[in-house]
């Protein structure tokens, strides 16, 4: 982990280098944060754990999320379109509504919601 993204503690400090043109949150923690409506493009969160986080209609379109930790997240009405989901972990999330778009993941490593419809979400298999 980065210093820089060690020394992010809360939503506002991630916000906040995220509007001065940071984009790497490599194993960023944030578990349970309210990031609601955020608009995150393009941005970093592997290996992140943002497990319980509301992430309920959030911007992060093209982000990288390989190998995070979005376990019972809420991403009702996310922007996930064209993101990076390989390993991603999203077991017991909330995907009403997301949109999945041409989302690489990977279908060993990475784990949805059960009856979570991949075929529907037109995502990529990364294999």
């Amino acid at each position: 982990m980065s210093d820089v993204t060690s020394a992010i503690k809360t939503v506002d400090a991630l916000l906040q280098a995220y509007k001065s043109g940071q984009r790497s949150f490599v194993s960023l923690s944030l578990t349970a944060a309210d990031l609601s409506d955020a608009d995150l493009k393009g941005v970093d969160l592997s290996y992140a754990d943002l497990s319980g986080a509301n992430l309920a209609r959030v911007n992060l379109r093209g982000a990288d999320l390989s190998y995070a930790r979005l376990c019972d997240a809420d991403l009702t009405d996310a922007d996930l379109r064209g993101s990076m989901l390989i390993g991603t972990d999203l077991r017991e999330s909330k995907l009403d509504n997301a949109m999945l778009q041409s989302a690489d993941y990977d279908p060993a490593e990475t784990h949805f919601p059960k009856h979570f419809d991949i075929k529907a979400a037109n995502m990529r298999p990364d294999r």
